[in-house]
């Protein structure tokens, strides 16, 4: 997806102080997706999603390549119609293209979107006049977004000699200028190590609580899911799951145990069948549920010859261990669909 897929927005909404009056109230969710259909051809990519998140919340849509994903973002955010069900901002119908839905959205993408000969400055300048925010008060939000994302002291460098992390913040603080109240955020991990990811997730937790700011992200990444508030697990188009990371985590007893060697199946079946253990193959690795994992570790290695498993390894349930068992698939695994 690139930037210039999106039409320039709506002019500004005034500040934060002043948002007007005949806004929905607080316990009306501030985005509202129901039965959400898209297809491309014959193939579904969205097959009835359905979520609401609140204002003031970080929500997540995690879920492998080909689970539905970017498609739901790409509705979401006004780049492609819906083919049925509808979605709401503040309690009122929305629809693709509507100039409402463009001005309380900030939508940052997968690809970098800046412009790197500009400096940080220079974007967020050029950034302030697409979304028709007046010149005095762009001065006044360009200055308060590279304060707020820490960008201040390079903020008149090239943004070429700029991390990605950077760039990545860069490109949040230039959707914060039309002061929209929903962020859309397209797996903003890609390409930015992990400090730089801690950062970026810092200053938006501030976002969320400074300004009641509602963002939706989608990730594959269990680990990054699990800052977000709320988490909906997307298979093959639809809303499998939905909840907090411990909601979510709780779906699986105890410990999981993660077991490697040649053969998984065979592997699988003999746990099953000799210590009463539910073992199941994913992605050719023997997972296992049980409520006391360090008690069956050596159960499972006394069970099998020297040399025929490779490691056998127990954790608390994550993220990925939730989608494992309601999918029966890995969630580094592509889904064989083809949706997006």
């Amino acid at each position: 997806m690139k930037a210039a897929d999106v039409a320039p927005a709506a002019p500004a909404s005034p500040p934060v102080a002043s948002h007007s009056s005949d806004r929905a109230p607080a316990e009306v969710p501030r985005l509202r997706v129901i039965d959400l259909e898209r297809r491309f051809g014959d193939r579904r990519a969205l097959a009835g999603m359905s979520l609401a998140v609140n204002p003031g919340e970080i929500f997540g849509l995690l879920g492998p390549n080909g689970a539905g994903k970017t498609t739901a973002f790409r509705v979401l955010a006004g780049l492609i119609p819906a083919h049925g069900g509808r979605v709401e901002i503040d309690g009122r119908p929305t629809g693709h293209g509507s100039a409402d839905l463009r001005a309380r959205l900030g939508v940052v993408f997968q690809d970098p979107a800046i412009d790197l000969k500009l400096s940080a400055r220079e974007n967020l300048v050029l950034g302030a006049a697409l979304y028709g925010v007046p010149r005095a008060l762009a001065r006044q939000r360009i200055a308060e977004a590279l304060a707020f994302m820490d960008l201040g002291a390079r903020a008149d460098e090239p943004a070429e000699r700029y991390s990605g992390g950077m760039r990545r913040r860069v490109e949040i603080a230039r959707v914060l200028l039309h002061d929209p109240d929903l962020l859309l955020l397209d797996e903003p991990g890609r390409g930015v190590d992990p400090e730089a990811l801690r950062r970026i997730w810092d200053h938006l937790c501030g976002l969320r609580a400074q300004r009641q700011r509602s963002i939706v992200v989608t990730t594959h990444q269990p680990e990054e899911a699990e800052r977000c508030d709320r988490v909906a697990i997307l298979d093959a188009g639809r809303v499998v799951a939905a909840g907090t990371p411990d909601e979510l985590r709780a779906r699986v007893a105890g410990d999981v145990l993660h077991v490697d060697g040649d053969g998984p199946a065979e592997i699988a079946a003999a746990i099953s069948a000799r210590l009463a253990l539910p073992a199941v193959v994913l992605d050719g690795r023997v997972v296992i549920e049980t409520p006391r994992g360090h008690e069956a570790v050596p159960r499972v290695v006394e069970l099998f010859p020297a040399g025929r498993l490779r490691s056998v390894a127990t954790a608390r349930p994550s993220l990925a261990d939730v989608f494992g068992k309601l999918t029966g698939r890995r969630l580094g695994g592509d889904q064989t669909d083809g949706t997006s």
